[in-house]
């Protein structure tokens, strides 16, 4: 297991720097439909590159585990974002992969950095739903969402539950990466409310132990000044 943790450790930087240049890959080609072929053929091959770095990441984590085929089936997810995407009618789900890479570092920071984790978390999902949809909308003749922007700002409506119904996805691709932004953005809603929730629970905890020791300290004081005072009064008792 200590294996395994210092592997995590050595490559999490790097394979951050590799899914950056992977959502760059991945999304370019989508934004720009005007883009030069040896660029799209150049931003495919780098694609596939830091895809195939994930890949190696997740089979040496598999060969570090103590127990392998257990550390398979508690991570099974990881293997479905990696394999699924190879056939064309999942490749959206590269995207998911782009996120359990990313989400290493926000699962241990969360707390004590619920503004940063919502606004860049929420804002990175909501652009990577944009991607998606983007790519699987723009293709259908009868789509009303043509454009980055009008992704965007599909994508805001939705995840902030707003919902004006001037965007929305025609395809049943398109509508289930709606369905995965709206499950998301409530999440992270729910996630942000709990979190200020527990850490108020924490001050006003804090608060009461800090009272409760001090009260604490004033009876101990009490009973030794009783002590003290009982003391003196049997040695007077005693003296007469």
């Amino acid at each position: 297991m200590e294996r395994l943790r210092w592997w995590q450790r050595q490559t999490q930087w790097p394979l951050t720097v590799a899914a950056a240049l992977f959502l760059l890959s991945f999304a370019l080609p989508i934004i720009d439909t005007r883009l030069p072929a040896p660029w799209v053929r150049f931003f495919g091959v780098l694609a596939w590159a830091t895809w195939s770095l994930f890949v190696v990441d997740y089979l040496v984590r598999i060969y570090l585990a103590p127990k392998r085929w257990e550390y398979v089936v508690r991570h099974w997810y990881d293997f479905v974002v990696l394999v699924l995407p190879v056939w064309h009618p999942f490749r959206l789900l590269r995207l998911a992969a782009l996120l359990r890479v990313l989400n290493r570092n926000a699962a241990h920071t969360l707390r004590g950095k619920v503004a940063t984790y919502v606004v860049l978390g929420s804002s990175f999902f909501g652009f990577c739903g944009a991607l998606a949809v983007l790519q699987a909308e723009r293709p259908d003749p009868n789509a009303n969402i043509k454009s980055i922007g009008d992704a965007l700002w599909w994508a805001i409506a939705t995840m902030t539950t707003v919902g004006y119904g001037d965007r929305y996805p025609v395809t049943t691709t398109g509508r289930l990466v709606a369905v995965t932004l709206m499950i998301g953005g409530i999440a992270v809603l729910g996630l942000t409310t709990a979190t200020v929730a527990s850490w108020l629970v924490e001050r006003v905890s804090a608060r009461d132990e800090n009272q409760l020791a001090a009260l604490s300290k004033q009876v101990t004081s009490l009973q030794r000044q009783v002590s003290e005072l009982s003391k003196l009064l049997r040695d007077e008792s005693a003296r007469r």
